[in-house]
């Protein structure tokens, strides 16, 4: 696993922390994701949480609806990281 494989994204943490405190395995989460519309494995759910794969805003909507909490509650108070993520965009 390189460099560029880390750091994908800056709610994976964030995400498993309210998966879990909803008792939630992944497996249930990606099915309620499924239910709206959004195909999601759980083995992508599972790349999302270790910030191994980016998500795209609507993948945030998504995510936000499944779990009934506002999209800022997604991002984290602090942010560890960010540079690795922003640096992805950079040709």
């Amino acid at each position: 696993m390189g460099a560029d494989d880390k750091n994908q994204n800056i709610i994976g943490p964030v995400l498993r922390t309210m998966r879990v405190e909803a008792g939630l395995s992944q497996e249930q989460l990606a099915a309620k994701i499924q239910v709206q519309g959004w195909d999601l494995s759980r083995a992508g759910l599972s790349k999302i949480e270790s910030r191994l794969r980016r998500v795209n805003d609507a993948e945030l909507l998504v995510l936000s609806r499944v779990l009934g909490c506002d999209l800022k509650d997604l991002y984290p108070s602090r942010v560890n990281g960010l540079r690795d993520v922003l640096r992805q965009g950079k040709p």
